[in-house]
């Protein structure tokens, strides 16, 4: 996995998280716009933040985009991981599970009260 330093520059896309009609995640789809954003030579991908949706998903189906987005890039590209919540305490246990699985950058942020 590549490492998110302060020597990081190049472009990092904000992924959309990706639904069917219905209104289900639609991983699937995902594996197509991983695909994309990695044949366009982006630099890393930022998943799960203020513009991609995170604030839709139940917390078993933002483990699941993470883990698919993750395989997919399969350490070619740093993938950023977005954590946000109203609660700080659910901020930082999620902040916590994304580094232990060695994630090379988180974007935190507690929506304001």
């Amino acid at each position: 996995m590549n490492e998110l330093n302060e020597q990081a520059n190049g472009v990092y896309i904000i992924s959309a998280t990706p639904f069917t009609d219905s209104g289900e995640l639609d991983l699937a789809s995902a594996d197509s716009l991983t695909d994309f954003y990695l044949e366009k030579g982006v630099s890393g991908i930022t998943i799960l933040g203020m513009m991609g949706e995170a604030h839709k998903l139940t917390e078993e189906e933002a483990l699941s985009f993470m883990q698919r987005v993750l395989a997919r890039v399969n350490g070619q590209v740093p993938v950023v991981v977005g954590v946000s919540h109203a609660s700080h305490r659910h901020v930082e246990v999620w902040r916590k599970r994304r580094w232990i699985r060695g994630l090379p950058g988180s974007c935190w942020r507690q929506a304001p009260i």
